[in-house]
């Protein structure tokens, strides 16, 4: 487990950001795809994340869905501790749950190096994203794709991460909704030093292009990754297309 962070009831400063091992990993230049594991055969999670690392994969991304804020159960806390003994990468923790307050300990201390809370369920997230650093973890604020951005951004100080949802999140598979574009084009021009905006829904070929020219640094990719024979391949396909979008800022 990553002890990235130290405890703090402070605002977040560019070179704390900067100790963060997902950005350090962007500003060399490294092309940040998550690997959602939601998409992953979980008859075979062991080889499944062996084979991420191989292909190259940065850092891992856990869709934890509670069936209540959002319609889909998905995976708990044994599962997080059972990816944490199998890799080292880092972990980022998606919580679309209705009472995060409740989980934060636990998931932390099953191996989320990165912990993301929605808007919708916390509009007043400060004591969370606290807590969260008082963990030791980078802390997350997420919103739905209905959500205006304005709802996060006074919280943005706080963050290492900002998810922006393209698709209402409880089920992969979903196309991607454009509205996300102008969200990642206003965190971009809002942003802190360090940000990461990260994006999470139908993000593939032609997706992914428009996600990284709009100033997104993170890409979460389920099955546009996973569904695929060759990750390794596939990893270093969707590398270049947002490398090369990348470019163009």
């Amino acid at each position: 487990m990553c002890r990235e962070y130290l405890a703090a009831d402070r605002r977040i400063t560019p070179s704390t950001r900067a100790t963060s091992r997902l950005f350090s990993d962007w500003q060399a230049g490294h092309v940040m795809i998550g690997p959602s594991l939601l998409a992953a055969d979980f008859g075979h999670l062991a080889r499944e994340v062996h084979r991420l690392e191989e292909a190259g994969a940065r850092y891992l991304h856990l869709d934890i869905m509670d069936g209540h804020f959002v319609p889909n159960l998905s995976f708990g806390i044994p599962v997080v501790e059972a990816v944490r003994r199998l890799t080292p990468l880092p972990l980022d923790v998606h919580l679309m749950i209705a009472n995060p307050q409740q989980h934060l300990a636990r998931f932390r201390e099953a191996g989320a190096d990165y912990l993301t809370i929605h808007i919708e369920v916390a509009p007043n997230p400060t004591e969370l994203l606290h807590e969260i650093h008082r963990l030791g973890a980078g802390a997350g604020l997420s919103l739905n794709p209905p959500t205006p951005v304005d709802r996060v951004l006074p919280y943005l100080d706080l963050c290492q991460i900002v998810l922006v949802m393209s698709v209402m999140p409880g089920f992969g598979g979903q196309s991607f909704d454009p509205v996300a574009l102008d969200k990642i084009r206003a965190l971009r021009a809002q942003s802190p030093d360090g940000l990461i905006i990260s994006v999470d829904g139908g993000v593939k070929d032609g997706t992914i292009e428009q996600c990284a020219q709009a100033g997104a640094s993170m890409f979460i990719v389920g099955t546009g990754l996973l569904g695929y024979p060759d990750y390794k391949h596939r990893l270093a396909q969707l590398s270049q297309i947002a490398q090369s979008a990348r470019k163009t800022l």
